[in-house]
């Protein structure tokens, strides 16, 4: 990390969190000589096979950005925004957030125990416990579908926090300043027209309910 070095978190903790409470990832790759980044869904095994542990996509073996992560250099980065950071000039205008980079060279899963692993840690990503409540993969979903790993061993953290830093001439010549805070905060449960009738499962209600206190 070469600029904002006072902002970076060294403590490894700090990047299993973010990874944890984060949803989405940027997928980094270079396509035909040109760059392509791609919003995805993901998870991490902290004890993984990978250095450091393990970050897994997934996406259909039709996915180029997949192919072209494979046995390349690629990177990751995830953003949680905390809030904005409403300063009296625009030029210290900023946002309370916290990030990640991740760099390393993609790896195919291709052992059929880690790939089901992989997927089962990825849904469970997004509603911890609901992989358990599924059924099986089909041989054919398995076979349509590409898991990609990557190291968590070189990886950077950031963060920023606080109020705006203004500059003393502003300051004094009075106007607000302050911080609006940001949250991912859940919604009303919709039960699909498919499945009227059936009570909502325990797991799905304690992720929205952790969602509501983070919120």
């Amino acid at each position: 990390m070469r600029r904002g070095t006072a902002r970076a978190l060294r403590e490894r903790s700090a990047l299993f969190q973010l990874l944890d409470q984060a949803l989405v990832c940027h997928l980094g790759v270079i396509i035909d000589g040109g760059p392509l980044v791609v919003p995805t869904v993901f998870a991490t095994d902290p004890d993984g096979p990978d250095e450091d542990g393990t970050l897994y996509v997934h996406g259909s073996v039709a996915a180029r950005s997949l192919g072209a992560g494979v046995e390349s250099d690629i990177c990751v980065t995830v953003t949680q925004v905390d809030g904005l950071v409403l300063a009296r000039s625009a030029f210290h205008h900023s946002m309370n957030y916290r990030s990640a980079v991740i760099l390393g060279r993609g790896r195919l899963v291709d052992d059929p125990v880690e790939k089901a692993r992989a997927l089962d840690l990825i849904v469970d990503s997004v509603v911890p416990g609901r992989a358990a409540t599924l059924r099986p993969h089909h041989r054919k979903e398995l076979a349509a579908t590409v898991v990609m790993a990557l190291p968590l061993h070189e990886a950077s953290v950031k963060q920023r926090v606080g109020d705006p830093v203004d500059g003393a001439d502003d300051i004094a010549a009075g106007g607000w300043a302050g911080v609006l805070s940001l949250s991912l905060a859940a919604g009303q449960i919709t039960t699909s027209a498919d499945a009227q009738g059936l009570e909502v499962p325990e797991h799905v209600r304690r992720r929205a309910a952790a969602l509501t206190v983070s919120g």
